[in-house]
Protein backbone atom coordinates (compact mmCIF):
# COMPACT_ATOMS: atom_id res chain seq x y z
CA UNK A 1 0.00 0.00 0.00
CA UNK A 2 1.26 3.32 -0.65
CA UNK A 3 1.42 6.48 2.05
CA UNK A 4 3.41 8.75 2.56
CA UNK A 5 4.39 10.66 6.45
CA UNK A 6 4.85 13.59 7.24
CA UNK A 7 6.14 14.22 10.64
CA UNK A 8 8.56 15.99 13.11
CA UNK A 9 11.96 13.97 13.53
CA UNK A 10 13.55 15.11 17.01
CA UNK A 11 13.84 14.63 20.77
CA UNK A 12 10.92 15.75 21.98
CA UNK A 13 8.01 13.81 22.66
CA UNK A 14 6.07 13.83 19.04
CA UNK A 15 9.69 13.22 17.59
CA UNK A 16 10.40 10.25 19.64
CA UNK A 17 7.00 8.37 18.55
CA UNK A 18 7.83 9.50 15.07
CA UNK A 19 11.37 7.83 15.31
CA UNK A 20 9.36 4.59 16.52
CA UNK A 21 7.28 4.56 13.48
CA UNK A 22 9.97 5.43 11.12
CA UNK A 23 11.84 2.53 12.39
CA UNK A 24 9.05 -0.25 11.97
CA UNK A 25 8.47 1.20 8.90
CA UNK A 26 12.31 0.43 7.80
CA UNK A 27 12.00 -2.97 9.43
CA UNK A 28 9.07 -3.91 7.28
CA UNK A 29 10.90 -2.88 4.23
CA UNK A 30 8.27 0.17 3.47
CA UNK A 31 9.00 2.85 1.37
CA UNK A 32 6.96 5.96 1.64
CA UNK A 33 7.71 9.37 1.27
CA UNK A 34 8.97 10.95 4.29
CA UNK A 35 7.82 15.00 4.43
CA UNK A 36 9.26 16.28 7.69
CA UNK A 37 7.33 18.81 10.24
CA UNK A 38 10.09 21.92 10.28
CA UNK A 39 12.07 20.17 8.03
CA UNK A 40 15.06 22.54 9.11
CA UNK A 41 14.84 21.33 12.62
CA UNK A 42 15.50 17.22 11.98
CA UNK A 43 17.48 15.99 15.05
CA UNK A 44 18.71 12.70 15.17
CA UNK A 45 21.02 12.75 18.09
CA UNK A 46 18.60 11.75 20.88
CA UNK A 47 18.46 8.06 20.21
CA UNK A 48 21.13 5.64 18.93
CA UNK A 49 20.39 4.69 15.15
CA UNK A 50 21.80 2.44 12.41
CA UNK A 51 24.07 4.14 9.55
CA UNK A 52 21.04 1.85 7.42
CA UNK A 53 18.19 3.14 8.93
CA UNK A 54 19.77 6.77 8.97
CA UNK A 55 20.58 6.23 5.32
CA UNK A 56 17.06 5.33 4.46
CA UNK A 57 15.29 8.23 6.30
CA UNK A 58 17.79 10.80 4.23
CA UNK A 59 16.74 8.82 1.20
CA UNK A 60 12.83 8.98 1.92
CA UNK A 61 13.08 12.52 2.61
CA UNK A 62 15.25 13.40 -0.40
CA UNK A 63 12.96 11.50 -2.70
CA UNK A 64 9.64 12.90 -1.95
CA UNK A 65 9.27 16.09 -3.52
CA UNK A 66 10.47 14.04 -6.82
CA UNK A 67 7.78 11.29 -6.47
CA UNK A 68 4.53 12.54 -4.11
CA UNK A 69 1.45 12.50 -5.61
CA UNK A 70 -1.37 14.29 -3.89
CA UNK A 71 -3.56 11.47 -4.12
CA UNK A 72 -1.58 9.11 -2.30
CA UNK A 73 -2.92 9.14 1.94
CA UNK A 74 -0.06 11.07 4.38
CA UNK A 75 -0.08 9.67 7.88
CA UNK A 76 0.45 13.19 9.77
CA UNK A 77 1.43 13.10 13.52
CA UNK A 78 1.32 16.53 14.87
CA UNK A 79 -0.79 18.66 16.86
CA UNK A 80 -3.94 20.27 15.59
CA UNK A 81 -2.68 23.79 14.89
CA UNK A 82 -0.75 23.56 11.92
CA UNK A 83 -2.79 20.65 10.56
CA UNK A 84 -4.90 21.98 8.08
CA UNK A 85 -1.80 21.83 5.37
CA UNK A 86 -1.20 18.76 4.13
CA UNK A 87 0.67 17.55 1.50
CA UNK A 88 -2.13 15.26 0.42
CA UNK A 89 -5.87 15.52 -0.28
CA UNK A 90 -6.23 12.12 2.20
CA UNK A 91 -4.57 13.02 5.65
CA UNK A 92 -4.84 11.18 8.34
CA UNK A 93 -3.78 12.95 11.27
CA UNK A 94 -2.72 11.17 15.04
CA UNK A 95 -2.06 13.81 17.59
CA UNK A 96 -2.20 13.98 21.42
CA UNK A 97 -5.03 16.08 23.03
CA UNK A 98 -4.93 16.71 26.59
CA UNK A 99 -7.85 18.88 27.27
CA UNK A 100 -11.75 19.01 27.27
CA UNK A 101 -12.86 22.04 24.77
CA UNK A 102 -12.08 21.54 21.60
CA UNK A 103 -12.13 24.79 20.04
CA UNK A 104 -14.26 25.59 16.79
CA UNK A 105 -10.70 25.52 15.19
CA UNK A 106 -9.90 22.26 16.50
CA UNK A 107 -12.91 20.73 15.22
CA UNK A 108 -12.49 22.19 11.44
CA UNK A 109 -9.21 21.14 11.31
CA UNK A 110 -10.44 17.64 12.33
CA UNK A 111 -13.25 17.74 9.94
CA UNK A 112 -11.19 18.45 7.17
CA UNK A 113 -8.94 15.31 7.87
CA UNK A 114 -9.86 11.67 6.12
CA UNK A 115 -9.18 10.26 9.73
CA UNK A 116 -8.05 11.83 13.07
CA UNK A 117 -6.13 9.17 15.47
CA UNK A 118 -6.21 10.24 19.21
CA UNK A 119 -4.06 8.31 21.83
CA UNK A 120 -6.45 8.01 24.50
CA UNK A 121 -10.32 7.04 24.66
CA UNK A 122 -10.83 10.07 26.68
CA UNK A 123 -10.14 12.62 23.98
CA UNK A 124 -12.00 10.34 21.63
CA UNK A 125 -14.86 10.94 23.64
CA UNK A 126 -14.57 14.40 23.87
CA UNK A 127 -14.30 14.43 20.40
CA UNK A 128 -17.17 12.51 19.67
CA UNK A 129 -19.16 14.65 21.84
CA UNK A 130 -18.45 17.70 19.71
CA UNK A 131 -19.99 15.97 16.65
CA UNK A 132 -17.04 14.29 15.28
CA UNK A 133 -17.33 10.87 13.95
CA UNK A 134 -14.08 10.28 11.83
CA UNK A 135 -12.23 9.89 15.47
CA UNK A 136 -10.28 6.47 16.67
CA UNK A 137 -8.37 5.55 19.47
CA UNK A 138 -4.97 4.30 18.87
CA UNK A 139 -2.63 3.83 21.59
CA UNK A 140 1.14 4.53 21.77
CA UNK A 141 3.90 1.88 22.67
CA UNK A 142 6.55 0.68 24.83
CA UNK A 143 9.83 2.06 23.32
CA UNK A 144 11.80 -0.98 23.65
CA UNK A 145 14.70 0.39 21.13
CA UNK A 146 15.30 3.53 23.75
CA UNK A 147 14.13 2.11 26.85
CA UNK A 148 15.44 -0.87 29.03
CA UNK A 149 15.13 -2.18 32.26
CA UNK A 150 18.42 -2.14 34.11
CA UNK A 151 19.09 -4.68 37.34
CA UNK A 152 21.21 -1.80 38.88
CA UNK A 153 21.57 -0.12 41.93
CA UNK A 154 21.85 3.53 41.97
CA UNK A 155 22.40 4.48 45.23
CA UNK A 156 24.91 3.20 48.03
CA UNK A 157 21.96 3.76 51.07
CA UNK A 158 18.85 2.08 51.23
CA UNK A 159 16.34 5.28 50.04
CA UNK A 160 12.92 4.75 48.51
CA UNK A 161 13.22 7.26 45.27
CA UNK A 162 10.49 9.09 43.50
CA UNK A 163 10.67 9.96 40.29
CA UNK A 164 9.07 13.55 39.24
CA UNK A 165 9.12 14.24 35.19
CA UNK A 166 7.97 15.82 32.17
CA UNK A 167 8.41 19.34 31.17
CA UNK A 168 7.65 21.95 33.49
CA UNK A 169 4.45 23.68 33.69
CA UNK A 170 1.21 24.04 35.26
CA UNK A 171 -1.01 21.13 33.34
CA UNK A 172 1.08 18.85 34.71
CA UNK A 173 1.00 20.09 38.37
CA UNK A 174 3.94 20.06 39.34
CA UNK A 175 4.27 22.79 41.45
CA UNK A 176 1.22 20.91 43.93
CA UNK A 177 3.18 17.88 43.55
CA UNK A 178 6.66 19.28 44.88
CA UNK A 179 4.60 21.30 47.71
CA UNK A 180 2.75 18.38 49.01
CA UNK A 181 5.49 16.18 48.68
CA UNK A 182 7.66 18.09 50.51
CA UNK A 183 5.37 18.87 53.35
CA UNK A 184 5.01 15.12 53.82
CA UNK A 185 8.36 13.63 53.01
CA UNK A 186 10.66 17.06 52.98
CA UNK A 187 13.94 16.88 55.10
CA UNK A 188 15.27 20.63 55.60
CA UNK A 189 18.23 18.35 57.23
CA UNK A 190 19.89 14.17 57.43
CA UNK A 191 18.46 12.57 60.26
CA UNK A 192 20.25 9.43 61.26
CA UNK A 193 18.03 6.16 61.79
CA UNK A 194 14.88 7.70 59.52
CA UNK A 195 13.36 5.76 56.25
CA UNK A 196 15.42 7.64 53.89
CA UNK A 197 12.68 9.27 51.28
CA UNK A 198 14.15 11.20 48.05
CA UNK A 199 12.13 13.00 45.35
CA UNK A 200 14.23 13.32 42.25
CA UNK A 201 12.91 15.70 39.90
CA UNK A 202 13.61 16.06 35.95
CA UNK A 203 11.37 18.49 34.75
CA UNK A 204 13.76 21.51 33.19
CA UNK A 205 11.47 22.79 30.38
CA UNK A 206 13.47 23.36 27.55
CA UNK A 207 11.64 25.71 25.92
CA UNK A 208 11.99 28.37 28.77
CA UNK A 209 15.59 30.15 29.96
CA UNK A 210 16.84 28.19 32.68
CA UNK A 211 16.74 31.30 34.66
CA UNK A 212 12.77 30.80 34.16
CA UNK A 213 12.80 27.22 35.01
CA UNK A 214 15.14 28.12 37.70
CA UNK A 215 12.08 30.88 39.32
CA UNK A 216 9.42 28.45 39.03
CA UNK A 217 11.32 25.80 41.06
CA UNK A 218 12.11 28.24 43.48
CA UNK A 219 8.52 29.41 43.94
CA UNK A 220 7.34 25.88 44.64
CA UNK A 221 10.38 25.68 47.51
CA UNK A 222 8.55 29.00 49.39
CA UNK A 223 12.36 30.00 49.95
CA UNK A 224 13.22 26.09 51.46
CA UNK A 225 16.02 24.15 50.91
CA UNK A 226 15.35 20.06 51.06
CA UNK A 227 18.61 17.82 51.65
CA UNK A 228 16.00 15.12 50.12
CA UNK A 229 14.48 17.09 47.07
CA UNK A 230 16.88 16.91 43.77
CA UNK A 231 16.45 18.49 39.97
CA UNK A 232 18.06 17.43 37.23
CA UNK A 233 19.03 19.44 34.28
CA UNK A 234 17.77 18.95 30.84
CA UNK A 235 18.49 14.93 29.17
CA UNK A 236 18.66 15.49 26.13
CA UNK A 237 20.12 11.48 25.24
CA UNK A 238 17.55 9.12 25.43
CA UNK A 239 20.01 6.25 27.50
CA UNK A 240 20.55 9.33 30.12
CA UNK A 241 16.69 9.29 30.42
CA UNK A 242 16.52 5.72 30.73
CA UNK A 243 19.08 5.81 33.26
CA UNK A 244 17.02 8.30 35.03
CA UNK A 245 13.69 6.04 34.50
CA UNK A 246 15.70 2.77 36.05
CA UNK A 247 16.81 4.62 39.18
CA UNK A 248 13.24 5.66 40.67
CA UNK A 249 11.40 3.47 42.99
CA UNK A 250 8.11 5.17 42.64
CA UNK A 251 7.05 7.42 39.58
CA UNK A 252 5.04 10.24 40.51
CA UNK A 253 1.98 10.78 37.31
CA UNK A 254 -0.43 12.87 38.59
CA UNK A 255 -0.48 15.36 35.77
CA UNK A 256 -3.83 17.17 34.61
CA UNK A 257 -3.79 16.25 31.04
CA UNK A 258 -1.53 14.22 28.98
CA UNK A 259 -1.87 12.40 25.91
CA UNK A 260 -0.38 9.58 27.07
CA UNK A 261 2.29 10.06 29.44
CA UNK A 262 5.58 8.63 27.60
CA UNK A 263 7.70 8.78 30.85
CA UNK A 264 4.97 8.15 33.22
CA UNK A 265 4.01 4.74 31.17
CA UNK A 266 8.20 3.98 30.30
CA UNK A 267 8.60 4.02 34.20
CA UNK A 268 6.13 1.73 34.71
CA UNK A 269 6.35 -1.24 32.18
CA UNK A 270 9.97 -1.13 33.61
CA UNK A 271 8.62 -2.39 36.76
CA UNK A 272 8.37 0.70 39.17
CA UNK A 273 5.70 1.66 40.74
CA UNK A 274 3.18 4.44 40.98
CA UNK A 275 0.80 7.15 42.53
CA UNK A 276 -1.00 7.75 39.04
CA UNK A 277 -4.20 10.10 38.93
CA UNK A 278 -7.23 8.24 37.56
CA UNK A 279 -7.97 9.88 34.57
CA UNK A 280 -7.51 11.08 30.93
CA UNK A 281 -4.74 8.71 29.19
CA UNK A 282 -3.34 7.52 32.29
CA UNK A 283 -6.57 5.19 32.29
CA UNK A 284 -5.93 3.65 29.01
CA UNK A 285 -2.38 1.91 30.73
CA UNK A 286 -2.62 2.36 34.53
CA UNK A 287 -5.01 0.15 36.88
CA UNK A 288 -5.27 -0.92 40.31
CA UNK A 289 -2.78 -4.13 39.92
CA UNK A 290 0.07 -1.66 38.04
CA UNK A 291 -0.53 1.29 40.04
CA UNK A 292 -1.57 3.05 43.11
CA UNK A 293 -4.95 5.24 41.80
CA UNK A 294 -5.90 8.63 42.89
CA UNK A 295 -9.15 10.13 41.98
CA UNK A 296 -9.88 13.15 40.69
CA UNK A 297 -11.29 15.75 42.53
CA UNK A 298 -13.02 18.03 39.97
CA UNK A 299 -11.21 20.00 37.90
CA UNK A 300 -9.01 23.64 36.91
CA UNK A 301 -8.10 25.85 34.16
CA UNK A 302 -5.21 24.76 31.72
CA UNK A 303 -4.34 28.84 31.90
CA UNK A 304 -0.97 29.52 32.89
CA UNK A 305 -0.09 32.41 31.28
CA UNK A 306 2.70 30.64 29.09
CA UNK A 307 2.23 27.88 27.13
CA UNK A 308 -2.06 27.87 27.29
CA UNK A 309 -3.74 31.69 27.20
CA UNK A 310 -7.48 31.78 27.32
CA UNK A 311 -9.86 33.29 24.31
CA UNK A 312 -6.93 31.85 21.93
CA UNK A 313 -7.96 29.58 18.59
CA UNK A 314 -6.54 26.49 19.92
CA UNK A 315 -5.80 24.77 23.86
CA UNK A 316 -8.67 25.77 25.54
CA UNK A 317 -10.51 23.78 28.49
CA UNK A 318 -9.18 22.50 32.01
CA UNK A 319 -7.27 19.82 33.59
CA UNK A 320 -8.03 17.28 36.23
CA UNK A 321 -7.49 18.37 39.27
CA UNK A 322 -6.35 16.57 42.90
CA UNK A 323 -7.03 16.33 46.58
CA UNK A 324 -3.12 17.08 48.11
CA UNK A 325 -3.97 14.68 51.11
CA UNK A 326 -5.12 11.59 48.77
CA UNK A 327 -1.57 12.25 47.08
CA UNK A 328 0.01 11.59 49.99
CA UNK A 329 -2.16 8.89 51.13
CA UNK A 330 -1.25 7.42 47.61
CA UNK A 331 2.32 7.80 47.80
CA UNK A 332 2.07 6.14 51.45
CA UNK A 333 0.76 3.20 49.78
CA UNK A 334 3.00 2.94 46.57
CA UNK A 335 5.92 3.23 49.74
CA UNK A 336 4.04 -0.16 51.02
CA UNK A 337 4.72 -1.69 46.96
CA UNK A 338 7.69 -1.03 47.22
CA UNK A 339 8.65 -2.09 50.98
CA UNK A 340 6.83 -5.55 50.17
CA UNK A 341 8.46 -6.36 46.83
CA UNK A 342 10.29 -3.54 44.60
CA UNK A 343 9.68 -5.09 41.36
CA UNK A 344 5.90 -3.79 40.06
CA UNK A 345 5.48 -7.78 38.06
CA UNK A 346 2.33 -6.22 36.92
CA UNK A 347 3.86 -3.13 35.52
CA UNK A 348 5.99 -5.34 33.35
CA UNK A 349 2.92 -6.78 31.38
CA UNK A 350 2.48 -3.05 29.78
CA UNK A 351 5.55 -4.10 27.23
CA UNK A 352 4.13 -7.05 26.18
CA UNK A 353 0.27 -5.24 25.51
CA UNK A 354 1.61 -2.23 24.07
CA UNK A 355 3.95 -3.11 21.51
CA UNK A 356 5.02 -0.82 18.38
CA UNK A 357 4.39 -3.58 15.91
CA UNK A 358 0.53 -3.64 17.31
CA UNK A 359 0.56 0.34 17.19
CA UNK A 360 1.50 0.80 13.97
CA UNK A 361 -0.66 -2.31 12.60
CA UNK A 362 -3.63 -0.08 13.64
CA UNK A 363 -1.96 2.91 11.92
CA UNK A 364 -1.89 1.24 8.81
CA UNK A 365 -5.54 -0.45 9.16
CA UNK A 366 -6.29 3.20 9.47
CA UNK A 367 -4.82 4.44 6.28
CA UNK A 368 -6.66 2.40 4.41
CA UNK A 369 -9.72 3.51 5.71
CA UNK A 370 -8.29 7.51 4.71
Amino acid sequence: MEFAFHLPINGVSFGQVSMGFLREAHKRNLNPNIFPVNPQNIDLSTQAISDGFKSWIEERIGKSLETHKKSTPVFKLWHLNGSMESVSEKQLLFTFYELDQPTKSEINIAKNCSRVLVSSNYAKSVFENNGLDNVSFVPLYFDADNFKRKDKQYFADDRITFNLMGKLEKRKHHGKIIKAWAKRFGREKFANGEQKYFLQCAIFNNFLKAEDNNALIGQFLEGKSYFNINFLGYMAKNDLYNDFLNSGDIAICMSGGEGWGLPEFHSVAMGKHSVVLNAHSYKDWANDNNSVLVSPNGTTEVYDGMFFHKGQPFNQGNIFDFDEDEFIDGCEKAIERVKEKKLNEEGLKLQEEFTLENTFDSIMSEIEKA
